[in-house]
């Protein structure tokens, strides 16, 4: 007996001492997609109500978690939740890949925060743009960015020559040369290339848009006074993809758009080129061209080399050729002939470089180096008057990132330098060299699981215009019922060069230079407040609704003032520009349907006036609604867009309008075919007023408020060879 219950005693104690091991593992997550670890998912053991956070390389760990099966559940915004069972310990590695779904507009990680947050997470407004909206902005105008741009809420493309279509981003009412476009985190295309800047990016080669809308100055430096676009590029993937975009219009513009990409375990490269033909249009039979004679070739090759899985180096090469001459159209077609003399021609040409070291130093931190040069040679010739110059743009930056449980962090320094070089012929020489100094660090803290804060601080130090101390804070508060809100603001200032709206306007001629000994740098502050609420309103309809109301102001602004002897200098506005308003943006979902709805109230006073009037051509009142339905098969979309009255230069009501466009596409295995009707209805503002003024040989060109080009009808066909997702 004695020997049965010995025996029964160590059988027991034998169970308890197995029941009691426990074992050290790490679970790694990945991508199902891109086979990409994937940070900042939670792995969950349900019976143990233990749960961890995965780290740069998609891994978490455990410690002392019992042997035996356990049911673990891993989920991450925008992607669809995984649960499974597992047992401890385990012969194979614990890897595990989450597939795509439910609301990916979380789960994108934005590089214009310089954070590997989500969006959800990030305290500063983000407004985001993916490749899938990209696609159809691309169909819809395959030669530049602008369509992109003009149809988001609160930003308007100011055209401002008839004759080049030179055209300038506003962001909630304030002039181009206050919105900072980048690149891949690059600066891009600033000062000389003004109005031709958004004419020379096409779309095709880009990933996603990020804009923030409101001073940006502490992450990026001078010029993001009302905001920023940075513009993310495709990156090769292990399976080849090569796009071929073929466009033609009714206006006689040819547009070709090639796209490859491939990478293995140590090499990757992405080639883009783009070849654009315009015929000079004249819808109106008065003349002159409303579309001018272009003809712009662009390419952009990046080889990226992979030492290693934590480190990525790549460089790139952007060139653009790109001549367009408008104005009178027997002259551009046949040559100058009695009264008809007058033409605006630019011929222009680009090169520039990236380049880019990132490397991860541990699970938490991480190393960035940039480096760009940019040269941009321009040539504006009218009647009687030639603008020449070449512009040279470096920037250098070094960041460190590093990262905690409640805490990211992100510490840097760059280099900015601007010269601007007019051809020695040239009777006023405005020549321009600019270098600036700049350190920042930016922080975000999770005060809770609903409260995060944002803060950061520049310092920059322009050798001519001093020291520009710029902080930022935002907060931001969230919860598990679809509704957030954000509250943030900062200082922001802009270096003064001639390259504003108002001396592009006049082709820069009699313009003077920039006196630095009188002129001091432009400076602003500006506050952001968002509320944000999404649900379901049934299993089948989607909701989701944004409110913004932002205060913009800008001291010390650069005028363009007359002198008594012709010419034009530019001054210090005595008192400030001030921009407020708001934006709604409400988008619903249903199956295959998309509908949104967007308004945007822009208030934009010039208070160095009498009176403190309205800017002139800025609409107080801008409305639009797209509908779209998208199905493996077809994508259709219809877009409305109001625009309100506006207030020309010399006081002037103009009136509003209403444009209407339509896109319908069908996919198939190997591509894709497409139809447009932009601006179906045809308004354009030779229907409200006249685009050219008398005398012919010398006209007079009124300024710019409504589109001029009027209907656009083309057709498209996109190639893929490698194929996509069988359609048929």
């Amino acid at each position: 007996m004695n020997k049965y219950l010995l025996s029964i005693k160590l059988i027991l104690i034998l169970c308890l001492s197995l029941q009691a091991q426990t074992s050290d593992i790490q679970i790694k997550v990945l991508t199902e997609a891109e086979n990409e670890p994937l940070l900042g998912a939670t792995v969950y053991f349900e019976a143990l109500e233990k749960g961890a956070v995965t780290d740069f390389d998609g891994i978490a760990t455990f410690t002392e978690i019992p042997d035996g099966q356990h049911q673990i559940i891993i989920s991450f915004l925008g992607f669809e939740a995984f649960e499974t069972t597992i047992q401890i310990p385990s012969n194979t590695a614990l890897v595990f890949k989450l597939k795509e779904g439910g609301n990916q507009l979380d789960a994108v990680v934005l590089q214009s925060s310089r954070s590997t947050r989500t969006v959800r997470k990030i305290p500063t407004r983000i407004e985001f743009i993916g490749a899938e909206e990209l696609g159809e902005k691309a169909i819809m105008n395959p030669t530049n960015i602008s369509m992109v741009l003009r149809e988001s809420t609160g930003i308007q493309m100011q055209q401002t020559s008839l004759s080049s279509g030179s055209t300038n981003i506003r962001i909630q009412g304030l002039d181009g040369r206050y919105t900072q476009l980048l690149r891949d985190g690059f600066p891009l295309y600033g000062g000389f290339s003004s109005g031709l800047s958004i004419l020379q990016i096409p779309p095709l080669d880009l990933q996603q848009f990020e804009i923030i809308k409101g001073s940006s100055s502490t992450l990026y430096g001078g010029g993001a006074i009302a905001g920023l676009v940075n513009m993310v590029s495709k990156t090769p993937d292990e399976e080849p993809a090569l796009d071929i975009m073929l466009t033609q219009t009714q206006a006689l513009g040819s547009t070709a758009n090639v796209f490859y990409s491939k990478r293995n375990e140590k090499f990757g490269v992405s080639l883009y080129g783009s070849g654009h033909y315009q015929k000079g249009y004249d819808p109106e039979d008065d003349g002159f061209s409303n579309l001018p004679k272009t003809t712009s070739i662009s390419f952009n090759p990046k080889l990226f080399y992979y030492p290693s899985e934590k480190t990525t180096l790549w460089f790139g090469l952007n060139g653009t050729y790109d001549d367009r001459i408008g104005g009178d159209i027997t002259k551009i077609e046949s040559g100058e002939d009695g009264i008809h003399q007058y033409t605006e021609e630019n011929n222009s040409k680009r090169l520039s470089s990236q380049l880019v070291y990132q490397t991860q130093l541990d699970t938490v931190s991480s190393l960035e180096f940039k480096n760009s040069v940019s040269f941009f040679d321009r040539n504006l010739t009218v009647p009687d008057f030639n603008f020449d110059g070449k512009q040279t743009n470096t920037f250098t930056e070094i960041s460190y990132n590093t990262a905690s449980e409640n805490t990211d962090w992100i510490v840097g320094a760059n280099l900015y330098t601007s010269n601007f070089d007019e051809n020695d012929n040239a009777p006023l020489q405005r020549d321009q060299k600019d270098v600036t100094f700049g350190a920042f660090a930016n922080n975000i803290y999770d005060l809770s699981d609903n409260w995060i804060l944002e803060t950061g601080l520049r310092a920059d130090y322009n050798t001519d215009f001093g020291f520009f101390p710029l902080p930022r804070i935002s907060l931001l508060y969230k919860n598990d019922s679809g509704f957030s809100s954000r509250i943030g603001g900062g200082l922001g200032y802009k270096i003064p060069d001639i390259f504003t709206e108002e001396a592009e306007y006049i082709n820069f001629e009699n313009v003077l230079a920039i006196d630095k000994s009188t002129i001091d740098a432009e400076r602003s502050y500006g506050v952001n407040f968002d509320v944000n609420y999404q649900t379901r309103l049934s299993d089948e309809i989607g909701f989701s609704i944004n409110q913004l109301f932002y205060v913009t102001a800008i001291n010390d602004g650069l005028l363009l003032n007359s002198t008594d002897n012709g010419l034009f200098q530019f001054e210090n506005a005595p008192d400030e520009i001030f921009s407020k308003g708001a934006e709604t943006n409400i988008k619903f979902t249903y199956k295959d349907f998309r509908w949104f709805l967007n308004y945007a109230l822009i208030d934009t006073k010039l208070n160095y006036l009498p009176g403190n009037p309205q800017k002139p051509l800025t609409a107080k009142h801008n409305a639009g609604s797209v509908l779209m339905y998208e199905s493996e098969k077809w994508r259709i979309g219809y877009e409305t867009f109001y625009t309100g009255k506006q207030f020309l230069s010399n006081r002037t009501e103009t009136t509003d309008f209403v444009t209407m466009g339509l896109l319908v596409m069908r996919n198939f295995k190997l591509g894709s075919v497409f139809v447009n009707f932009e601006n179906f209805t045809d308004r354009r503002q030779s229907r409200f007023s006249p685009l050219v003024l008398p005398p012919h040989d010398n006209p007079v060109f009124p300024e710019i408020y409504a589109p001029t080009d009027g209907f656009i009808f083309s057709v498209g066909l996109i190639i893929k060879p490698f194929g996509n997702e069988d359609h048929d």
